[in-house]
């Protein structure tokens, strides 16, 4: 007679994401809070945009990712150290009727969250590949993609 000594699949945790902005006051952006977030929370800070000079007002775009329980004690510990941290809800918006399909956006976008299809030469836009980096914005020469903030 056999003994089999069945062992469970580890538990995968799969990282929540939440995409903030963050607001340092003045004597905030010396403190290297990515750094902080990993070591000790052990989020991943992606950041997207980032505003920072010092004696100045700061102002980072981050998407963070870790454990729903990691994400909320380091929220609640930037809240602490001053940090003003607000949901970013911002989308990129494109008007269809002024956009004229020259593809200069698709070559500075860095996710590839806007193409041209192959076939009909007419701009697609994948809201779920974009990350809000805001570089088409600038480049489109009709102004027709704009943001909602």
């Amino acid at each position: 007679m056999t003994c089999f000594t069945i062992k469970s699949a580890p538990t995968v945790v799969w990282p929540v994401k939440k995409r903030v902005t963050l607001t340092f006051p003045r004597r905030a952006v010396p403190v290297p809070v990515t750094y902080r977030l990993a070591k000790d929370f052990n989020v991943a800070a992606n950041i997207i945009r980032a505003q920072v000079a010092p004696n100045q007002i700061g102002k980072l775009v981050v998407e963070l990712a870790g454990d729903i329980d990691q994400l909320d004690a380091a929220i609640d510990w930037m809240i602490s150290q001053n940090i003003d941290v607000s949901s970013s809800n911002r989308e990129i918006l494109i008007d269809e009727d002024s956009c004229v399909h020259c593809g200069l956006c698709t070559g500075i976008c860095p996710t590839q969250a806007l193409t041209l299809d192959p076939k009909s030469f007419l701009l697609n836009f994948t809201r779920s590949r974009c990350i809000v980096c805001e570089q088409c914005v600038p480049t489109c020469p009709v102004q027709a993609i704009s943001t909602n903030f």
